[in-house]
């Protein structure tokens, strides 16, 4: 290494300098003697080259036209943010679902483009980012989701070497907490019921008794069910008029059908049973329903609003049939088999406040067995 600042003597191949260029640490080697002269003059140019790069009119091409960076940061240097996110948008297509893309396209389109899409990946710090969140009225979920496609670039570019330090790897994921759970009372559901149409009725009343996603409720069949067995088989979800099979094998599961759900699907029959295709359907259209934004709009707040209850989504038809499973004392693995749940312990961590009043003679058992004159005796080994 050569005394001067930023420049290193290579063997056999000549003398290299060192620079930082948009993010990125570079070196280029003058194929030069490493005599006194060449130093100084090695020295020089890398004076000219930070002076340029201060100057912003540095041009990587022009000061070292045979650099293979030189040739790479002429197309990926340049790239806007913008640019990046279509490319990022252009491979998500083909590898994630389609609600995924969607819920990208959104974050691109309304958050990420208009405040970044023209500036250059590598010009973008993570003061930029910080300010931009800053400035966002949106819950911490949903700029950790608007984040991703951001996060996509930033990590191309870092992988890529277009940027020698990732900004958003200074980024940490802002906390957030789930909604909770606002299950209807048996009275509720019972004034809701009443006030709705037939099919629509038959709908809630098998939501309220099974405890499905309202993209599985969509997606039901007819083939679907197991007469004999009283089950059906759950095996698709339909999201943003999208197809979906289950992510988990937990997902794709039989589920238990009580007297309320096989008294839904009776009633329902006559509506859809002989086309052998989707089991519930839009009474509007006479065709299935299509999102779960169109049963809200369009079924569950009119009935709502008619019933004179309380307003929440109809997703809490799924929480509905949990928290009431639980505290009418059912079985914990069964409600979360139900339910599709990976584990118990994601249907506690969701519902364990419903299940406060259930068995109330808990360690009675223990009691007895401690208290026995010869317990001493019954418990050892």
């Amino acid at each position: 290494m050569d005394r001067r600042k930023g420049l290193t003597v290579r063997s056999g191949s000549g003398i290299e300098i060192a620079f930082s260029y948009r993010g990125r640490r570079c070196r280029e080697t003058l194929k030069l003697e490493p005599t006194k002269a060449n130093l100084q003059y090695a020295a020089r140019k890398r004076e000219a080259v930070l002076f340029a790069i201060g100057q912003g009119t540095f041009n990587y091409a022009e000061h070292f036209p045979n650099s293979p960076l030189a040739r790479s940061l002429s197309n990926r240097s340049m790239q806007t943010v913008g640019q990046a996110l279509d490319e990022f948008l252009k491979a998500a297509r083909g590898r994630c679902a389609h609600s995924t893309v969607k819920s990208y396209e959104s974050a691109v389109r309304y958050y990420l483009k208009p405040v970044f899409g023209e500036k250059l990946v590598c010009e973008l710090g993570v003061a930029d980012i910080k300010a931009w969140i800053g400035g966002l009225a949106i819950s911490g979920k949903r700029i950790n989701n608007v984040l991703i496609p951001l996060r996509g670039v930033l990590d191309d570019a870092f992988m890529d070497g277009v940027i020698e330090r990732n900004p958003s790897a200074r980024i940490k994921n802002l906390p957030h907490r789930y909604d909770e759970p606002d299950p209807l009372s048996p009275s509720e559901i019972q004034t809701l019921l009443n006030v709705c149409s037939s099919q629509v009725r038959n709908l809630f009343q098998f939501a309220v008794w099974t405890g499905l996603r309202t993209s599985e409720l969509i997606g039901l069949e007819w083939g679907d069910i197991d007469w004999n067995r009283k089950v059906i088989r759950v095996r698709r979800a339909v999201v943003l008029k999208q197809t979906k099979i289950p992510k988990t094998e937990a997902g794709e599961r039989d589920v238990k059908l009580l007297p309320g759900a096989l008294e839904a699907l009776e009633a329902q029959k006559p509506f859809s049973a002989l086309a052998n295709g989707r089991v519930f359907l839009n009474p509007n259209t006479g065709k299935s329903w299509e999102t779960d934004a169109q049963i809200r709009r369009t079924a569950w707040q009119p009935a709502i609003r008619k019933a004179g209850i309380r307003s929440r989504n109809p997703y809490q038809t799924r929480h509905t049939f949990a928290s009431l499973c639980l505290t009418a004392g059912e079985d914990i693995a069964w409600v979360a088999k139900q339910m599709g749940h990976k584990s118990i312990a994601m249907t506690l961590k969701r519902y364990a406040r419903y299940m406060d009043n259930v068995n109330t003679t808990g360690g009675n058992k223990l009691t007895q067995l401690l208290t026995q004159p010869c317990h001493s005796e019954a418990v050892s080994g």
